[in-house]
């Protein structure tokens, strides 16, 4: 009965009960927003998806380091919300084909190849080139900034200097080749000069339309080309002011029936009093301390639509162009106002509408475009739609310096993008750009770029080596060790590092920090391997392949590894898609296990020729093709591919260190070129007791 009745009560037992555990928060996305001058929350309006409009380049020229500064950065971003937080970005770019610069750019390319191809005369050449100094000197004396002035001083001193010999050579009567010459090497130097110059007097008469598309087409293409290089993803949509027009006619008409806008003299200007007099609207949201900064304001307006005629067509200074009438020598289009051509501003706010709606999650662009351009933009964007929030989230990347100084051409250090690509690769300056926030001033100097190289040898050094630990031969079984407190430490520590990772990239994508644990897991790492080596036990694989791989992805996230690579940095063949390093290294592998059992049979034989022969093909050999051979006492040989300038500069490096040692410790004499160790000095002998203070 008692066992019956145990029985019973044993089936009425439930489950004890259970709970949770307390966990912790999840950590959110913050990212700095202009608007606020914080770091927001990301929320999206829509789920997961995330609409984001950046500004591109106004395509007149060459792009340059500040455009590598804003694209790469935004590129990183980007993929760090769609790769690695899993946002599903729409991302929309335009490209400024109307501009003042494009359109004064354009004219002066096309007078003056004009005036080159009518060959002037020496004698006519010379006037012409007197002619342009006049207003150039005029220009010149007004001029405050000390930097531009520097530059026309510069400008005109050689013009000085390359209109002697011309004069000379047409006062002494020289031959016409001589004469030709000089007239060249003048037509060079005065290019600029010459080009404003005929602008300011014919410009007026270019009327054909196709003279200012040319220009931005060609330079949109090198553009293009440069990211392409650069590894920045291409946008999702790409618009183009000259494709828009129609749209911004009509965007503009709305700002005019809402009551924000107005025409004056064939031009359109919105109306900046009225609109941030509204209970709903508020003029300068970014940067309230600069509005009414004429200075800035008229560098919004452009070169062309700043004479006092287009001033005084205005009701407040500090109002602005939403289409500008066409002067002659300017491309125009038809609409409501006359022919005329959209403003600046009004360009970003229509391309970005007619894909994004009312309103878009993210607008990004450089820090200098804060106000006039994007506080203009928000102000006719909202007058619009009549609205308070166009943009939830302004993200605005820093300045670039370079060595510390502003870039521009009158200071000499201008650098373009393909310039820059001639020092260093794609990945190092991508690296560069992750050492550094992305909405603070990067300075672009020897010092930057060192950092950058030093951080890629570095990661590649780790994964050489766990490439190296993965290639040896083991079973199925043998993959899988016991794991000692060592792999038990640096697990916890991966662990640790990856919770560090995720929490500096929630904290406004601060992938400086994140290298800095990157570098630090790195260390932990050859530490453990170190350990293990001198030991002469073997690391454990499987963890060190986990951290490896983790290291890729993240790199691959930044976009530092652009190709498909499971492990590491891929080694490409020159101007080939192949991966160079699945390819050869099963036949190097085979050429190092060759090698290492000669060197046995030949120090067992005692035949020291063959391992000189063995040590020329390690050291002078195989560095020529990309390859290093690491020779350990006791331990099989490592085989790594690198890039091959780099081994052939570790190799003089490694010459240079020894030879000075080899100095230092022969210090001979030089007898028939042939160096013969010095005897040793004899030693000093001293009374015993005698302290000879200072004596040698």
């Amino acid at each position: 009965m008692s066992g019956s009745s145990g029985e019973q009560g044993k089936g009425r037992r439930g489950q004890p009960q259970w709970s949770p555990p307390a966990g912790s928060p999840p950590c959110k996305l913050r990212l700095y927003n202009s608007l606020t001058r914080n770091k927001d929350v990301f929320i999206p309006q829509n789920g997961k998806k995330v609409t984001w409009y950046c500004c591109g380049p106004t395509v007149y020229d060459a792009s340059h380091m500040g455009h590598a500064r804003s694209y790469i950065s935004f590129d990183i971003l980007r993929r760090v919300l769609r790769d690695y937080f899993g946002f599903d970005v729409f991302y929309c770019m335009n490209i400024t084909d109307i501009d003042d610069k494009i359109i004064k750019r354009a004219r002066q390319n096309y007078l003056f190849e004009q005036y080159r191809g009518k060959q002037p005369q020496a004698a006519q050449l010379l006037e012409d080139v007197h002619a342009a100094l006049k207003p150039f000197s005029v220009k010149l004396n007004e001029t405050t900034d000390p930097d531009r002035k520097q530059m026309l001083e510069r400008t005109q001193r050689a013009v000085g200097l390359a209109a002697e010999p011309l004069e000379r050579a047409v006062r002494g009567g020289l031959p016409a080749e001589e004469a030709a010459r000089c007239a060249e090497v003048l037509l060079e130097e005065a290019k600029d000069l010459l080009s404003d110059w005929l602008d300011s007097t014919l410009g007026s008469e270019v009327t054909d339309n196709s003279i200012f598309s040319k220009l931005p087409k060609f330079w949109e293409e090198e553009f293009h080309r440069d990211m392409e290089t650069l590894n920045v993803l291409p946008p999702d949509v790409l618009t183009r002011v000259s494709e828009y027009v129609p749209e911004i006619v009509n965007f503009v008409q709305k700002i005019v029936d809402n009551g924000y806008g107005y025409v004056s003299n064939g031009s359109v200007y919105f109306d900046t009093v009225k609109f941030a007099s509204s209970e709903r609207h508020s003029y300068g949201k970014l940067v309230p301390e600069a509005v009414g900064d004429q200075k800035a304001l008229q560098e919004g307006e452009g070169d062309l639509s700043v004479s006092a005629d287009r001033l005084s067509e205005k009701r407040s200074p500090n109002d602005f162009a939403l289409w500008k009438a066409s002067k002659p020598g300017e491309p125009s289009w038809p609409c409501p106002w006359g022919k005329g051509r959209p403003g600046w501003h009004i360009e970003c706010s229509a391309m970005a509408s007619a894909l994004l709606g009312a309103s878009m999650d993210i607008h990004g662009g450089g820090f200098d475009l804060r106000f006039p351009h994007h506080d203009n933009e928000l102000a006719q964007s909202e007058a619009y739609f009549d609205n308070d929030c166009w943009v939830r989230y302004f993200l605005h990347t820093g300045h670039l310096t370079i060595a510390g100084c502003k870039m521009s051409k009158s200071l000499k250090n201008f650098i373009t993008i393909k310039d820059a690509l001639q020092k260093h690769s794609a990945r190092q300056l991508r690296l560069a750009f992750l050492m550094h926030s992305w909405k603070d001033t990067l300075d672009y100097s020897s010092n930057t770029m060192e950092s950058a190289l030093q951080y890629e040898k570095f990661m590649n050094e780790f994964f050489l080596n766990v490439k190296d630990i993965l290639r040896a031969p083991v079973d199925i079984t043998g993959r899988f060790e016991k794991w000692e407190d060592e792999e038990s430490e640096l697990n916890k520590s991966f662990y640790d590092k990856k919770t560090a990772v995720h929490e500096a990239l929630c904290d406004n994508v601060d992938t400086r920090t994140v290298l800095e644990e990157m570098r630090a897991l790195v260390s932990q790492c050859n530490l453990y391997m170190a350990a293990r080596k001198a030991a002469r036990r073997r690391p454990n694989r499987a963890l060190l392949e986990s951290i490896a791989r983790y290291l890729t992805h993240m790199l691959k996230v930044f976009g530092a590894i652009e190709e498909e690579s499971s492990l590491g940095f891929p080694v490409r063949g020159p101007g080939s898609s192949l991966n160079l390093e699945s390819t050869v290294m099963p036949y190097l592998q085979v050429l190092s296990e060759f090698r290492e059992g000669v060197r046995k049979i030949a120090r067992e034989q005692k035949v020291p020729e063959v391992l000189q022969l063995s040590d020329a093909l390690r050291d002078d050999i195989l560095p020529e093709l990309g390859v290093r051979l690491e020779d350990h006492e006791g331990l099989p040989t490592v085989v790594k591919l690198g890039d091959r300038e780099t081994l052939l500069k570790e190799r003089e490096e490694k010459r240079r260190v020894s030879g000075a040692g080899a100095s230092a410790d022969l210090r001979g004499h030089e007898t028939s070129g042939v160096r013969v160790p010095c005897a040793a000095p004899a030693p000093v002998l001293r009374p015993r007791g005698c302290e000879c203070q200072g004596e040698t």
